[in-house]
Order: structure tokens, then C-alpha cells, then sequence
């Protein structure tokens, strides 16, 4: 049994399937729980893999020889957001001004509170660059950690903590704060937790969905910008 795990192991077929088959699995079982916040499929695929890699000692490298098939889906992923925002095209033209809005707010907010409560804790200057990209989404993340000096994979992992919090979060606190719109419930999703707030919207409105797409790649062009600027200011 254990020479034909290690065949398997070294097929890179066999950790795209794993990896598919485990989200399928872990979606169902979110679906099962009526999509309640807490039981969310990323997170629970997360921790399912780390504890089947864990136990079969599996190097991450290994793993992602095949995992990384689900890696490059990504970007067509991405691109496809544009097809809902095309049908919603009218309500994101008729909201262009509270977009921007919220956008510049945001993404400020976002960069000027962990940069800031980072320095007021004494944390490292290295983690508190690090934490600076934190709400976008990992691809631009990391590029932006290694404009502003920080440990790319140390962002990644902050990005990673961010979405999955930001998606239990997201509807427990905009119930609390009786926000009913859709867009501005979804905005706010993508513009704290990227692509993993994007895909919670959208369980819940293709017009959330929508307005989370939107503003994940907004964000990242903004944050850009804005990252480097805010530690500038409170260094």
C-alpha cells in the first residue's frame, strides 16, 4: 500500500484531483449548512489539504506540481468576473460616484489601519509592510510586498487569513449594520477580502458578485498606489 502512495504521490494528476475533489466536497457540505459563514469551503479545503499533506509528509513543492493547473485557472477566472459586470453594466454606471467613493476610502482604511496599528504595537517594520496589501488579491499582493521591501509569501499568507475572515464576517456584519443593497454589500466584500469575499458574494447576489469583482481589481490598481505612500507617511 505505501509503494503505491508513493507512485501516486509523484503523479502531479493526482493533487489537481485531489484538490478539486476535496472544494467539491467541502462546497457540498457548505450548501448542506445552508452556506452559513462559518462553514466555508476554502477554509475547509485548506484545512483538509494541509492535514492530508501533513500526514502523508508530502512537500508543499511536491503538491503543487499538480495543484498548480488550479493555480493558473485563476487568471481565466478572473477575467470571467468582467461577464456579470457586463450584465450589471447600467447599475455599475449609475453608482459610479459612490464607487470611487468608497474605493478611495477603503482602500486607505484597509492600508492606514494595519500600517498603523502595526507601529503602534511595535510590530517589525518587515511584518508591518507585509500586512499593508493584505485586502488584495494574492497575484498583486505579493508584487506589491516586493515593491515595498516585505516578504511576498508572508503577504501571501495574511491575504489568505484576510478572505477567508473577511467572508465569515462580511454578512453577520452587514445584517448588524442594516445595509440591504446588494452592490454595496458586495463592494465592501471584495474591497476587504479580494477574491475570497468575490466568491461569497456571489452565494449570495449575482449583483453582490457583481460589485465584489468590481471592486477586487479596483482595489489592487489603487492599493498600489496607496501602500507605498501610507508607509512612507507613518514610518
Amino acid at each position: 500500500m505505501f509503494e503505491l502512495w508513493v507512485y501516486l504521490a509523484a503523479s502531479p494528476l493526482l493533487w489537481l484531483t485531489l484538490t478539486i475533489g476535496v472544494f467539491l466536497g467541502a462546497r457540498r457540505v457548505a450548501r448542506a449548512c445552508g452556506n452559513h459563514p462559518l462553514v466555508n469551503p476554502i477554509l475547509l479545503s485548506i484545512a483538509v489539504l494541509v492535514a492530508i499533506l501533513a500526514a502523508t509528509g508530502t512537500p508543499y513543492a511536491t503538491y503543487f506540481s499538480g495543484a498548480q493547473f488550479v493555480h493558473f485557472a485563476l487568471g481565466p477566472a478572473t477575467v470571467a468576473l468582467a461577464v456579470p459586470l457586463y450584465r450589471n453594466r447600467a447599475l455599475v454606471r449609475a453608482t459610479l460616484l459612490p464607487i470611487l467613493a468608497a474605493l478611495f476610502a477603503g482602500t486607505f482604511a484597509a492600508v492606514g489601519s494595519a500600517v498603523g496599528l502595526g507601529l503602534l504595537l511595535n510590530v517589525p517594520g518587515p511584518l508591518v509592510a507585509a500586512l499593508a496589501p493584505k485586502s488584495v488579491t494574492a497575484g498583486i499582493a505579493m508584487g506589491i510586498a516586493a515593491q515595498i521591501g516585505a516578504d511576498p509569501a508572508l503577504t501571501a499568507v495574511f491575504v489568505i487569513a484576510t478572505g477567508i475572515i473577511g467572508a465569515i464576517l462580511v454578512t453577520p456584519l452587514m445584517n448588524a449594520l442594516r445595509i440591504r443593497d446588494f452592490a454595496a454589500r458586495g463592494f465592501a466584500a471584495g474591497l476587504a477580502s479580494h477574491g475570497i469575499g468575490t466568491v461569497r458574494a456571489f452565494q449570495v447576489s449575482d449583483v453582490a458578485g457583481t460589485f465584489a469583482g468590481l471592486a477586487m481589481a479596483l482595489n489592487g490598481l489603487v492599493t498600489a498606489l496607496v501602500a507605498p505612500l501610507v508607509l512612507s507617511l507613518l514610518r
